[in-house]
Protein backbone atom coordinates (compact mmCIF):
# COMPACT_ATOMS: atom_id res chain seq x y z
CA UNK A 1 0.00 0.00 0.00
CA UNK A 2 1.47 3.38 -1.06
CA UNK A 3 1.39 5.94 1.93
CA UNK A 4 0.94 9.71 0.90
CA UNK A 5 3.11 11.80 2.71
CA UNK A 6 1.32 14.98 2.39
CA UNK A 7 -1.47 12.92 4.51
CA UNK A 8 0.74 11.71 7.41
CA UNK A 9 -0.73 14.81 9.93
CA UNK A 10 -4.00 14.25 9.55
CA UNK A 11 -4.80 11.49 11.88
CA UNK A 12 -7.40 9.50 13.41
CA UNK A 13 -7.76 12.29 16.39
CA UNK A 14 -8.39 14.67 13.75
CA UNK A 15 -11.52 13.02 11.88
CA UNK A 16 -12.64 12.12 15.37
CA UNK A 17 -12.98 15.92 16.31
CA UNK A 18 -14.80 16.99 13.27
CA UNK A 19 -17.88 13.97 13.90
CA UNK A 20 -17.62 14.31 17.25
CA UNK A 21 -18.86 18.25 16.62
CA UNK A 22 -21.07 17.40 14.20
CA UNK A 23 -23.18 14.64 16.23
CA UNK A 24 -22.69 16.73 19.53
CA UNK A 25 -24.11 20.22 17.56
CA UNK A 26 -21.62 22.38 19.23
CA UNK A 27 -17.81 22.68 20.07
CA UNK A 28 -18.74 22.61 24.00
CA UNK A 29 -21.06 19.27 24.06
CA UNK A 30 -18.16 17.35 21.66
CA UNK A 31 -15.16 18.73 23.78
CA UNK A 32 -17.43 17.04 26.67
CA UNK A 33 -18.16 14.04 24.94
CA UNK A 34 -13.93 13.48 23.84
CA UNK A 35 -12.69 14.31 27.43
CA UNK A 36 -10.99 17.44 26.21
CA UNK A 37 -11.70 21.35 26.60
CA UNK A 38 -13.17 23.63 24.25
CA UNK A 39 -9.73 25.15 23.68
CA UNK A 40 -8.27 21.99 22.68
CA UNK A 41 -10.51 20.70 20.23
CA UNK A 42 -10.81 24.45 18.83
CA UNK A 43 -7.01 23.65 18.28
CA UNK A 44 -7.57 20.22 16.92
CA UNK A 45 -9.81 21.92 14.34
CA UNK A 46 -7.61 24.21 13.23
CA UNK A 47 -4.59 21.94 12.67
CA UNK A 48 -6.96 20.20 10.45
CA UNK A 49 -8.40 23.22 8.77
CA UNK A 50 -4.79 24.09 8.19
CA UNK A 51 -3.50 20.70 6.56
CA UNK A 52 -6.94 20.82 4.44
CA UNK A 53 -5.99 24.49 3.28
CA UNK A 54 -9.62 25.43 3.48
CA UNK A 55 -12.36 26.16 6.33
CA UNK A 56 -15.14 23.20 7.20
CA UNK A 57 -16.78 25.30 9.43
CA UNK A 58 -18.80 28.53 8.61
CA UNK A 59 -17.44 30.74 12.25
CA UNK A 60 -20.21 33.41 11.24
CA UNK A 61 -22.91 31.57 12.35
CA UNK A 62 -23.55 30.56 15.88
CA UNK A 63 -23.15 27.96 16.28
CA UNK A 64 -20.85 27.47 13.54
CA UNK A 65 -21.93 25.10 10.79
CA UNK A 66 -20.06 22.88 8.69
CA UNK A 67 -19.18 23.98 5.42
CA UNK A 68 -19.87 21.99 2.03
CA UNK A 69 -16.31 20.93 1.66
CA UNK A 70 -16.59 19.73 5.37
CA UNK A 71 -19.60 18.01 4.48
CA UNK A 72 -18.09 15.85 1.70
CA UNK A 73 -15.14 15.02 3.97
CA UNK A 74 -17.57 13.96 6.75
CA UNK A 75 -19.07 11.41 4.23
CA UNK A 76 -15.96 9.91 2.99
CA UNK A 77 -14.42 9.62 6.22
CA UNK A 78 -17.28 8.07 7.92
CA UNK A 79 -16.54 4.41 6.91
CA UNK A 80 -13.45 4.80 7.95
CA UNK A 81 -14.03 5.50 11.84
CA UNK A 82 -16.84 3.19 11.29
CA UNK A 83 -14.09 0.46 9.90
CA UNK A 84 -11.66 1.33 12.59
CA UNK A 85 -13.80 0.84 16.21
CA UNK A 86 -15.33 -2.55 14.50
CA UNK A 87 -11.76 -3.36 14.05
CA UNK A 88 -11.16 -2.16 17.63
CA UNK A 89 -13.83 -4.27 19.01
CA UNK A 90 -12.95 -7.14 17.40
CA UNK A 91 -9.46 -7.01 18.61
CA UNK A 92 -11.09 -6.16 22.64
CA UNK A 93 -13.32 -9.68 22.01
CA UNK A 94 -10.27 -11.60 20.90
CA UNK A 95 -8.04 -10.65 23.64
CA UNK A 96 -10.89 -11.55 25.89
CA UNK A 97 -11.79 -14.69 24.22
CA UNK A 98 -15.21 -13.33 23.96
CA UNK A 99 -14.44 -14.82 20.14
CA UNK A 100 -11.81 -15.96 17.96
CA UNK A 101 -10.52 -19.32 16.37
CA UNK A 102 -8.69 -22.26 17.32
CA UNK A 103 -7.39 -24.50 14.55
CA UNK A 104 -6.23 -27.91 16.39
CA UNK A 105 -3.73 -31.10 14.62
CA UNK A 106 -4.10 -34.37 16.34
CA UNK A 107 -3.54 -38.42 16.39
CA UNK A 108 -6.68 -39.88 16.05
CA UNK A 109 -5.93 -41.51 19.83
CA UNK A 110 -4.93 -38.12 21.45
CA UNK A 111 -7.99 -36.41 20.11
CA UNK A 112 -10.08 -39.05 22.71
CA UNK A 113 -7.53 -39.19 25.47
CA UNK A 114 -6.01 -35.86 25.61
CA UNK A 115 -7.65 -32.89 23.39
CA UNK A 116 -11.25 -33.40 23.73
CA UNK A 117 -11.42 -33.32 27.40
CA UNK A 118 -9.19 -30.51 27.71
CA UNK A 119 -11.26 -28.43 24.51
CA UNK A 120 -14.59 -29.67 25.95
CA UNK A 121 -13.91 -27.48 29.14
CA UNK A 122 -11.89 -24.11 27.34
CA UNK A 123 -14.78 -24.11 24.71
CA UNK A 124 -17.51 -24.07 27.41
CA UNK A 125 -15.47 -21.63 29.40
CA UNK A 126 -15.18 -19.60 26.27
CA UNK A 127 -18.55 -20.03 23.76
CA UNK A 128 -17.17 -17.65 21.40
CA UNK A 129 -14.86 -19.21 20.55
CA UNK A 130 -14.57 -21.72 17.06
CA UNK A 131 -12.79 -24.67 16.80
CA UNK A 132 -11.27 -27.12 13.87
CA UNK A 133 -9.78 -30.61 14.64
CA UNK A 134 -7.10 -31.89 12.12
CA UNK A 135 -6.36 -35.34 12.29
CA UNK A 136 -3.82 -36.58 10.27
CA UNK A 137 0.00 -38.29 10.88
CA UNK A 138 3.20 -36.56 12.88
CA UNK A 139 4.41 -35.35 9.60
CA UNK A 140 1.67 -33.65 8.22
CA UNK A 141 0.66 -31.89 11.15
CA UNK A 142 4.00 -30.50 11.69
CA UNK A 143 4.02 -29.08 8.70
CA UNK A 144 0.65 -27.28 9.00
CA UNK A 145 2.25 -26.25 12.12
CA UNK A 146 5.34 -24.96 10.88
CA UNK A 147 3.64 -23.17 7.70
CA UNK A 148 0.69 -21.66 9.97
CA UNK A 149 -2.48 -23.65 9.10
CA UNK A 150 -2.71 -24.91 12.49
CA UNK A 151 -2.01 -23.15 16.02
CA UNK A 152 -0.94 -25.93 17.28
CA UNK A 153 -0.77 -29.95 17.56
CA UNK A 154 -0.54 -33.05 19.30
CA UNK A 155 1.23 -36.06 18.04
CA UNK A 156 4.53 -38.24 17.57
CA UNK A 157 7.42 -36.31 16.81
CA UNK A 158 7.98 -34.88 14.15
CA UNK A 159 11.51 -34.24 12.27
CA UNK A 160 13.45 -31.53 14.13
CA UNK A 161 12.71 -28.07 12.43
CA UNK A 162 13.59 -24.28 13.42
CA UNK A 163 9.91 -23.50 12.86
CA UNK A 164 9.00 -25.96 15.10
CA UNK A 165 8.76 -26.42 19.12
CA UNK A 166 8.15 -29.85 20.47
CA UNK A 167 7.30 -30.69 23.89
CA UNK A 168 6.71 -34.42 25.43
CA UNK A 169 3.01 -34.44 26.56
CA UNK A 170 2.61 -38.46 27.30
CA UNK A 171 3.78 -41.62 26.55
CA UNK A 172 2.01 -44.85 26.24
CA UNK A 173 3.19 -48.80 25.55
CA UNK A 174 3.69 -50.30 22.25
CA UNK A 175 1.50 -53.72 22.82
CA UNK A 176 -0.64 -56.16 20.29
CA UNK A 177 -4.04 -55.30 19.48
CA UNK A 178 -6.49 -58.03 18.64
CA UNK A 179 -10.06 -59.41 18.79
CA UNK A 180 -11.36 -60.38 22.07
CA UNK A 181 -11.76 -64.15 21.07
CA UNK A 182 -8.82 -64.36 19.49
CA UNK A 183 -6.39 -67.01 20.90
CA UNK A 184 -3.99 -64.81 22.41
CA UNK A 185 -6.60 -62.16 23.52
CA UNK A 186 -6.48 -64.82 26.79
CA UNK A 187 -2.86 -65.61 27.30
CA UNK A 188 -1.57 -63.63 30.27
CA UNK A 189 1.61 -62.88 28.14
CA UNK A 190 2.45 -62.36 24.38
CA UNK A 191 6.15 -62.74 23.14
CA UNK A 192 7.07 -61.42 19.47
CA UNK A 193 7.40 -64.81 18.40
CA UNK A 194 3.81 -65.98 18.80
CA UNK A 195 2.45 -63.05 16.93
CA UNK A 196 1.42 -64.67 13.23
CA UNK A 197 3.36 -62.52 11.00
CA UNK A 198 0.95 -63.39 8.04
CA UNK A 199 -1.75 -62.32 9.94
CA UNK A 200 -0.48 -58.89 10.97
CA UNK A 201 -1.84 -55.63 9.83
CA UNK A 202 1.19 -52.90 9.40
CA UNK A 203 0.83 -48.91 8.39
CA UNK A 204 1.89 -46.87 6.07
CA UNK A 205 5.96 -46.38 6.36
CA UNK A 206 5.44 -43.01 6.57
CA UNK A 207 3.38 -42.71 9.73
CA UNK A 208 5.17 -42.20 13.02
CA UNK A 209 4.07 -45.62 14.50
CA UNK A 210 5.85 -47.43 11.60
CA UNK A 211 8.69 -45.62 11.96
CA UNK A 212 8.88 -46.25 15.59
CA UNK A 213 9.03 -49.95 15.30
CA UNK A 214 11.07 -49.85 12.46
CA UNK A 215 14.07 -47.67 14.61
CA UNK A 216 13.16 -50.32 18.01
CA UNK A 217 15.55 -53.03 15.89
CA UNK A 218 13.33 -55.23 17.67
CA UNK A 219 11.46 -55.87 14.46
CA UNK A 220 12.66 -58.03 11.27
CA UNK A 221 10.80 -59.57 8.20
CA UNK A 222 7.53 -59.81 7.90
CA UNK A 223 6.90 -58.63 11.69
CA UNK A 224 8.23 -55.39 10.34
CA UNK A 225 6.72 -55.60 6.46
CA UNK A 226 3.36 -57.40 6.64
CA UNK A 227 2.21 -57.89 3.42
CA UNK A 228 -1.47 -55.89 4.61
CA UNK A 229 -1.25 -52.59 5.60
CA UNK A 230 -3.64 -49.89 6.44
CA UNK A 231 -3.37 -46.16 5.88
CA UNK A 232 -4.61 -44.88 9.35
CA UNK A 233 -4.76 -46.76 12.85
CA UNK A 234 -8.62 -46.37 12.37
CA UNK A 235 -8.45 -48.50 8.98
CA UNK A 236 -6.66 -50.86 11.29
CA UNK A 237 -9.13 -51.13 13.72
CA UNK A 238 -12.10 -51.13 11.38
CA UNK A 239 -10.20 -54.24 10.10
CA UNK A 240 -9.01 -56.11 13.61
CA UNK A 241 -12.80 -55.54 14.13
CA UNK A 242 -13.65 -57.50 11.31
CA UNK A 243 -11.51 -60.38 12.20
CA UNK A 244 -8.51 -59.68 9.28
CA UNK A 245 -5.60 -59.93 12.06
CA UNK A 246 -3.38 -57.91 14.42
CA UNK A 247 -1.51 -55.19 14.96
CA UNK A 248 1.33 -53.64 16.67
CA UNK A 249 0.09 -50.28 18.23
CA UNK A 250 0.52 -48.16 21.14
CA UNK A 251 -2.02 -48.39 23.92
CA UNK A 252 -3.96 -45.56 23.78
CA UNK A 253 -4.54 -45.98 19.97
CA UNK A 254 -5.82 -49.42 20.83
CA UNK A 255 -8.36 -48.31 23.22
CA UNK A 256 -9.89 -45.15 20.63
CA UNK A 257 -13.42 -46.22 20.74
CA UNK A 258 -13.61 -48.21 24.04
CA UNK A 259 -14.60 -51.07 21.79
CA UNK A 260 -14.83 -54.42 24.30
CA UNK A 261 -13.99 -56.06 20.88
CA UNK A 262 -10.97 -55.39 20.68
CA UNK A 263 -8.81 -56.00 23.61
CA UNK A 264 -4.96 -55.14 24.21
CA UNK A 265 -1.96 -57.46 25.08
CA UNK A 266 1.32 -56.78 26.69
CA UNK A 267 4.15 -58.40 25.01
CA UNK A 268 6.34 -59.21 26.78
CA UNK A 269 9.96 -58.99 24.70
CA UNK A 270 8.84 -55.51 22.98
CA UNK A 271 9.10 -52.68 25.27
CA UNK A 272 8.55 -49.52 23.53
CA UNK A 273 6.67 -46.58 23.84
CA UNK A 274 4.99 -44.26 21.73
CA UNK A 275 5.65 -40.63 23.03
CA UNK A 276 2.74 -37.82 22.19
CA UNK A 277 4.38 -34.17 22.18
CA UNK A 278 2.63 -30.33 21.51
CA UNK A 279 3.74 -28.80 18.71
CA UNK A 280 4.18 -25.22 18.23
CA UNK A 281 5.05 -22.79 15.65
CA UNK A 282 8.77 -21.51 17.30
CA UNK A 283 9.11 -18.12 15.27
CA UNK A 284 5.50 -17.69 15.03
CA UNK A 285 2.88 -15.52 17.65
CA UNK A 286 0.23 -17.22 18.79
CA UNK A 287 -3.12 -16.30 19.07
CA UNK A 288 -4.37 -15.48 22.49
CA UNK A 289 -7.07 -18.27 21.98
CA UNK A 290 -4.11 -20.75 21.11
CA UNK A 291 -1.81 -19.34 24.09
CA UNK A 292 -4.82 -19.88 26.42
CA UNK A 293 -5.97 -23.11 25.55
CA UNK A 294 -1.83 -23.95 26.11
CA UNK A 295 -1.75 -22.71 29.37
CA UNK A 296 -5.25 -24.65 30.39
CA UNK A 297 -3.17 -27.95 28.64
CA UNK A 298 -0.63 -27.07 30.52
CA UNK A 299 -2.57 -26.57 34.03
CA UNK A 300 -4.07 -30.37 32.89
CA UNK A 301 -1.34 -32.31 31.93
CA UNK A 302 1.72 -32.66 34.76
CA UNK A 303 4.30 -34.25 31.65
CA UNK A 304 3.89 -30.97 29.74
CA UNK A 305 3.81 -28.20 33.05
CA UNK A 306 7.37 -30.01 33.97
CA UNK A 307 8.47 -29.65 30.32
CA UNK A 308 9.66 -26.17 30.43
CA UNK A 309 6.60 -24.52 29.73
Amino acid sequence: MKINAENLNINLRHIRALHGIVQQGTFSAAAASLGIVPSALSEVIRQLEAQIGAPLFDRSTRPPSVTPLGRDFLRDTEPLLEGMDRAIKRLRQSAGLEQGALSIGASPSAISELVAPVLAEFLNDNPGISCVIHDDIAEELAGMVSDGRLDLAIAGRAHQSPDLRQREVMRDLFGLACRADHPLAARDVVHLAEIPAERLIGLDAKTGTHQLLKQSGLLTGALLHPKLRAHSTIAQLCMIRAGMGVALLPRNAVLLFRDPAITFQEIADLRLWRMLYLLQPARRAQSHAAQSFVARLERTLPALRNSGG
